[in-house]
């Protein structure tokens, strides 16, 4: 199994940082990738707002009934199937994979499970991950 560790850059800059990298912080927040070695992982988004984490992935070809999505604790996990034709070829390239597939994402940060939003459109499974923000508030006396 390979587990890859990214840290997001706090300058906002969009970029990351591994851990083997001297700016990876060990008490620090940070994205954990899982690649299973028998499924293939499709290209995968991860980015953020101030009040969402959004999931982007690109899964042509498959069905609605084909993929699932769970959540428990902070693991997001996305798996499914995606079928090839049945028709015999003799192949001159083959670049796009099928059977099974997953992405495992662990969330650094809370979310609201109940607002969870997922939309699945022109190849491209979305999910929105609100964020649960604390409110801090202090009265002046």
């Amino acid at each position: 199994m390979m587990e890859v560790f990214l840290k997001s850059d706090p300058t906002g800059q969009n970029k990351f940082a591994s851990e083997e990298s001297p700016e990876f912080s060990a008490d620090g927040l940070y994205w954990r990738l899982v690649n299973r070695p028998r499924a293939w992982r499709p290209p995968t988004d991860l980015y953020e707002t101030e009040e969402f984490i959004v999931v982007r992935i690109e899964i042509a070809g498959v069905k609605d009934k084909d993929y699932t999505i769970t959540l428990r604790n902070r693991r997001l996990v996305i798996s499914g199937m995606r079928s090839d034709v049945s028709e015999r070829r003799a192949y001159l390239q083959m670049e796009i994979p099928f059977g099974e597939f997953a992405v495992e994402i662990e969330i650094p940060y809370p979310i609201q499970h109940e607002q969870i939003l997922s939309n699945y459109q022109d190849g491209f499974l979305r999910i929105i991950l609100p964020k649960t923000h604390p409110i801090h508030r202090t009265q002046e006396t």
